[in-house]
């Protein structure tokens, strides 16, 4: 087994001269830096010689073949799966400073600080140590919650995120550990792993944050007739979308749908269009919380309506192999979440880690809108492949 760890290390430490270029071109140079989907990126805690690890980061570029794989929990052990193909342009990995670096309240710190992984209280600690200044305290930037053998994920601590270092307007490949500086709208998004796909979803339109507090309030609950207003405005500005959200609704869509409801007359046009349906007694609950099978459900029939607009039959196309979860074998939307997973990912596991899903949890705003951006990207580069 350890040389089987000796051999994928030895492997990914293997960098290439066009990665080593990505490092640091002059001490005066003036970098800044690019805000990422949080769940492309990942740290990983590699064996390194007898007992040691050190820091490897791992991009997922595409969606072409998964880059690692996640199993358990307090650690979790990651598969490093780029190993077992060609992952050029799927795939990047990050294995030394060339790579990586520090970067703390819109400062570069890689010059004056060394990322290393220890061994403290039973886990492992990701750190940043000052090599100009010794007495500097340590920073510590993520741990493993747990030992295992193998490779672990170390989860960033609160405020720490990824980000990809710029010059001149240029991103460039070296990946930040980034504290503060956000470049983010709301102030309460920057350490969210769903931060960027927030940012794309509220610049389309379809989301919004609130101007009171100039919040988004990420873990927030979403309503069914919230998540139904937010998908529809997202379908209205697909290309090709010729129809008009109705302003008014002709009757009540539902019992429990007034007519003057502001949702009433979104509600009414999903219902004809078979992008949402009520309950066994006539009411659709405008009110209650969604669940995150639920909005799986929902997304699957927005993104068939979607096809129809391009005049395609409601059939959705796989874009990558199917997502095991560990929690939704016996689960009523089951084969949804599934072919969901298929679709861009749609379906994920609970905030990117692990194998579950946790389809009777209420879905949150995050990913609420990750999950609605993800459908409609799918939904886009299908039209424009069969172009």
């Amino acid at each position: 087994m350890k040389n089987s760890w000796r051999q994928k290390i030895a492997a990914l430490a293997t960098v290439a001269i066009s990665t080593i270029g990505a490092g640091i071109p002059s001490i005066a140079a003036t970098f800044g830096q690019q805000e990422v989907t949080q769940s492309q990126f990942i740290a990983v805690a590699a064996p390194f010689g007898e007992r040691s690890h050190q820091l490897l980061i791992i991009e997922q570029k595409s969606s072409q073949r998964p880059c690692w794989s996640e199993s358990g929990s307090e650690p979790v052990v990651v598969e490093p799966l780029l190993l077992n193909f060609d992952f050029s342009g799927i795939c990047g990995r990050s294995t030394d400073s060339n790579g990586y670096s520090i970067r703390r309240e819109g400062i570069d710190l890689g010059i004056q600080y060394l990322l290393r992984v220890v061994k403290r209280n039973n886990e492992l600690l990701l750190i940043g140590s000052n090599i100009k200044n010794r007495r500097e305290p340590e920073i510590v930037i993520g741990r493993t919650n747990g030992l295992a053998e193998g490779f672990l994920k170390i989860e960033l601590e609160p405020e720490w995120r990824f980000t990809k270092r710029t010059l001149d307007g240029k991103t460039l490949g070296h990946i930040y550990l980034t504290f503060g500086d956000s470049s983010f709208t709301f102030v309460d998004i920057a350490s969210d792993i769903y931060a960027d796909e927030i940012q794309q979803a509220v610049k389309l339109g379809f989301i919004a944050g609130f101007k009171e507090d100039n919040t988004f309030r990420p873990q927030a609950t979403l309503t069914r007739e919230q998540l139904v207003s937010m998908v529809l405005e997202g379908l209205s500005q697909l290309p090709g979308a010729s129809f008009t959200l109705p302003t008014q609704a002709s009757g009540r869509p539902y019992r429990d749908v007034d007519a003057t409801r502001w949702s009433a007359a979104k509600i009414q046009w999903a219902r004809e269009n078979n992008i949402v349906s009520g309950y066994e007694d006539g009411t659709f609950r405008p009110t209650q919380p969604v669940t995150r099978a639920e909005l799986m459900a929902l997304q699957r029939r927005a993104a068939e309506f979607a096809q129809t607009i391009e005049g395609k039959q409601a059939v959705l196309v796989s874009s990558q192999p199917t997502r095991e979860f560990s929690d939704i074998e016996s689960h009523w939307a089951a084969s949804v979440i599934k072919e969901m997973s298929s679709y861009c990912q749609v379906a994920s596991p609970f905030n990117e880690t692990g194998n579950a899903f946790l389809p009777n949890n209420q879905a949150r705003r995050n990913y609420a809108a990750a999950a609605t951006l993800r459908m409609l990207n799918c939904v886009k580069s299908g039209a424009s492949s069969s172009n």
